[in-house]
């Protein structure tokens, strides 16, 4: 259960972390006050009535047709700490902690098999199967 809610706690703040860096733009398409389309991440096609080709400049101001662009940002400045930017007293308690840490582990002995060459007898019948004993 323990576990379980790590994995869970330390996904969620992985999203979060995403989320929160990630930018993108919203692109609505009206036609007079109906929307007709949205689109994220991509260009709204709009609803095929392209007028701009036959208005002139002062028919321009009265198209039905408009795009709404919204661009959502995501936060840009992590910040970010090289090893040198640290106190001499935070580099000294994070070189002690890592030299610690990484000596807490010892490498496993070589383990002595003494009867590592033996070879065991040959079977002439099948005890189980004669005594009719089987593990269930």
């Amino acid at each position: 259960m323990k576990d379980m809610l790590h994995k869970a706690f330390s996904v969620t703040l992985t999203l979060l972390v995403l989320v929160s860096t990630m930018s993108f733009t919203v692109e609505k398409h009206f036609c007079g006050n109906t929307l007709v389309e949205t689109a994220v991440f991509t260009e709204a096609k709009g609803c095929g009535m392209d007028m701009s080709k036959f208005q002139t400049t002062e028919n321009k101001k009265n198209n039905c047709c408009k795009n709404e662009v919204e661009v959502v940002k995501g936060q840009d400045k992590l910040k970010t700490t090289a090893f040198d930017d640290l106190k001499y007293h935070q580099q000294l308690f994070f070189t002690s902690y890592v030299y610690s840490f990484v000596n807490l582990f010892e490498g496993l002995s070589e383990q002595i098999i003494p009867h590592k060459n033996y070879s065991p007898p040959n079977l002439v019948a099948d005890i189980q199967v004669l005594d009719q004993v089987f593990i269930i």
